[in-house]
């Protein structure tokens, strides 16, 4: 048994590396699933509602995992390493009321300990959250979430938040902030009598969570509406949780297959959570079989944009769940460059995220950006090598798929924010016959 310091997260925690790509060429083989990166960040968070142990399995390596349970023993917890993707989590004294600012401007995602250190603390000083810049990502909802709770906040460069106790309400959230959702889920169910939270965020990690909680002793109904109503309990016990794969590392891997017309197939995966995915990828062509929890993307995808009825151009445009996810859309908008026809992308949900298309562009894509959030994608195109900087997350492993697609060479900077999603990229796409290298940066 090890502490986490001793775990190695091998590549991780790093600026200092670049991803060497040479494209061109088809990949083939089986590759597994990782936990859901969206479950395990507030399941970690939730395991501060306890004093006793908390064994959560499934939890990915990767960057943002690492940062949150760096604050976990910061607030005096103790991480200890069952093996591959397990730890057991132990806090039985909060230690401080303060999220450590280092870690907090690392991921939005330090904002999940606010509901948590409410509900068991009282008590939370958070340093505003960092994370992906795609626009902007508002707190608004969290605040109005925890105050119909009984919190009060007060701003002073730190959100401060203090509650004697929290006492349960009737919430109507102001959008379907995952987030913000999970937040109040988390101070709620150990609130004083019933919260009914509507408008909520209905996503499969959302779900998970709520199962975790469920499991601990918390009473929580409508998981997977988007009505939840809780009644609070006095104390939650230890439990021994698994998160359900990463569908967005599942559609990720779809769309290469797609994009460099490759035959994949994916283990450990939870198909269900793929339907709003399924359906955005067969306007471009593009299917799978699914055999238990198991996906098959085949070579031969007709790659053809399906029009709508009267030959009109489809669209593809995110939502809240159960839309198609949002952290797909820069996944889809490489992929729609390898399929014949035109179609709309419209990401609704963020301002920014669209940005990263003249990278796309300079590669030879044939994207119109019309405005912030729709650009028109018209392909097949012949893309070539470019030197790119990774943006956030997910864009950044678009961009590893827009590599793998082209003619020639392709250099990627700032492979941190791609690492901080996806578990030991390189090295599970090298499996695959990708020819990828993680070198240092000049």
């Amino acid at each position: 048994m090890e502490t986490v310091d001793q775990f190695s997260f091998a590549g991780y925690g790093t600026f200092m590396h670049e991803y060497l790509i040479e494209g061109g060429k088809s990949l083939s083989g089986t590759i597994t699933a990782s936990g859901n990166k969206n479950a395990a960040l507030p399941c970690i968070a939730a395991a501060l509602l306890t004093d006793k142990p908390v064994i959560l399995r499934n939890i990915p390596a990767i960057e943002d995992v690492q940062v949150m349970l760096e604050v976990y023993k910061a607030l005096g917890g103790t991480v200890e390493s069952l093996g591959p993707h397990a730890y057991r989590l132990t806090l039985t004294n909060i230690v401080g009321d303060e999220i450590p600012q280092a870690q907090a401007k690392k991921i939005r995602a330090s904002i999940l300990f606010a509901g948590p250190m409410l509900a068991r603390n009282g008590r939370v000083v958070l340093p505003p959250p960092g994370g992906d810049v795609i626009g902007r990502r508002r707190l608004d909802t969290h605040f109005l979430a925890l105050t119909e709770l009984g919190a009060q906040v007060e701003i002073n460069g730190s959100f401060v938040f203090t509650a004697s106790r929290l006492q349960g309400a009737d919430i109507f959230l102001d959008e379907a902030s995952v987030t913000a959702t999970e937040n109040a889920i988390m101070a709620a169910v150990l609130a004083k009598g019933r919260t009914i939270l509507t408008n909520a965020a209905s996503e499969p990690h959302v779900q998970d969570l709520c199962k975790m909680l469920i499991s601990m002793g918390a009473r929580i109904s409508g998981i997977g509406s988007n009505v939840l109503t809780i009644d609070g309990v006095t104390q939650l016990s230890g439990t021994d949780f698994a998160i359900g794969a990463d569908f967005m590392e599942v559609g990720s891997f779809i769309g290469l297959a797609a994009a460099t017309r490759s035959e994949l197939t994916i283990t450990n995966t939870r198909p269900e959570d793929l339907r709003p995915a399924k359906i955005a990828f067969g306007k471009l062509g593009i299917q799978w079989e699914v055999d238990g929890t198991t996906i098959h993307i085949s070579k031969q995808q007709s790659l053809k944009v399906n029009t709508d009825l009267g030959g009109m151009i489809p669209k593809i445009d995110d939502a809240p769940w159960p839309g198609f996810p949002p952290d797909l859309t820069s996944i889809i908008t490489v992929v729609a460059t390898q399929v014949e026809g035109t179609v709309l992308i419209h990401e609704k949900m963020f301002e920014s995220r669209m940005f990263f298309v003249d990278k796309l562009i300079g590669m030879g894509a044939r994207i119109v950006l019309c405005d912030p959030h729709r650009a028109v994608v018209t392909g097949p195109a012949r893309l070539t090598g470019s030197e790119l900087t990774s943006p956030d997350v997910r864009a950044g492993m678009a961009m590893v798929i827009a590599a793998l697609a082209a003619e020639g060479k392709s250099l990627i900077r700032n492979v941190y924010q791609i690492e901080r999603g996806y578990e030991h990229l390189v090295e599970r796409l090298s499996t695959l016959g990708a020819n990828i290298r993680r070198v240092n940066e000049c």
